[in-house]
């Protein structure tokens, strides 16, 4: 995996904790954190496509926070598991392996970071 994987792992990661934010969030201090966070996924996500696909990264990314923030609202906050729910994040991490295995990269050279 390269360096360019990893940003959009971390991007994607990254968007867990501020969509939480979006929701949870009722300090200044709080607000900071979240705004914070996507800057940094979004600085992240935007050096990944610089080489990367764009799409491939795009649905990565949006995958990653969608089971993310999804898994979050059942574990943390304890809203309600229904086994559909689990099938459905089961398909769309298929389908995200399965974009990113069938994506070559990108032989593009960027700027140095």
């Amino acid at each position: 995996m390269n360096k360019y994987w990893m940003y959009v792992i971390i991007s994607g990661i990254t968007e867990i904790f501020w969509v939480a934010g979006l929701k949870y969030t009722e300090s200044y201090w709080g607000w900071l954190i979240v705004i914070a966070a996507i800057s940094i996924s979004f600085v992240l996500l935007l050096k990944a496509c610089a080489v990367l696909p764009t799409g491939t990264v795009y649905a990565v990314f949006a995958g990653i926070g969608t089971v993310g923030t999804v898994l979050t609202e059942m574990v943390i906050f304890k809203e309600p598991i229904h086994l559909a729910k689990i099938g459905l994040i089961f398909v769309l991490l298929i389908g995200i392996i399965g974009l990113k295995s069938v994506t070559s990269e990108s032989k593009q050279q960027t700027k140095s970071s």
